[in-house]
């Protein structure tokens, strides 16, 4: 069998895609985790994110999913596609992994909320907080409309990796 070959191509909805490397109908995965935690892309806070969730216990017990701006990319009119893939992702790790709970994580200096607000929506970090709150608030509003029985963490990253909680 070819390499090419070997390799099956899962749907997730909304133009993604995942590889697998099983054969058809093997792709599932076994088990289950509660989380589903969704970041940013930004680069920079990837090592303090890991770090944030195995020193709550979390290592290799949650999904992962990166979109830039994190709860902004999920529920922004600018860039649909990123609010759809979030949306197929959610659906496919309730159904495979029976995940109960979102934590998502913004950080601050985030570029996403540069790009979509203007620099001057963020410039101190009083504004900086109020428009991040807004965001996981409104984040937290729509997965509730969706899935009501869903739980949802909201936290706000700062650069030195400290998560401060949004109530």
């Amino acid at each position: 069998m070819s390499r090419r070959g070997a390799f099956g191509l899962i749907a997730l909805g909304a133009g993604v895609s995942l590889m697998s490397t099983l054969a058809p109908g093997v792709a599932r995965a076994r088990g289950h985790t509660e989380i589903l935690l969704l970041t940013c892309m930004d680069y920079r806070l990837t090592d303090d994110t890991i770090a944030y969730m195995e020193g709550r216990g979390l290592h290799d017990k949650y999904d992962h999913i990166a979109l830039a701006g994190a709860s902004l990319g999920a529920i922004t009119d600018k860039y649909p596609a990123w609010g759809q893939a979030f949306w197929s992702h959610l659906d496919v790790a309730m159904e495979l992994h029976h995940v109960h709970k979102v934590v998502v994580i913004d950080h601050r200096d985030c570029g996403a909320y540069k790009v979509i607000f203007g620099e001057a929506a963020v410039d101190t970090p009083e504004k900086e907080l109020a428009l991040h709150t807004q965001e996981l608030h409104a984040f937290r509003d729509e997965i509730k409309q969706h899935h009501p029985e869903i739980e949802v963490e909201l936290g706000l990253m700062s650069l030195d990796g400290k998560v401060e909680e949004i109530a």
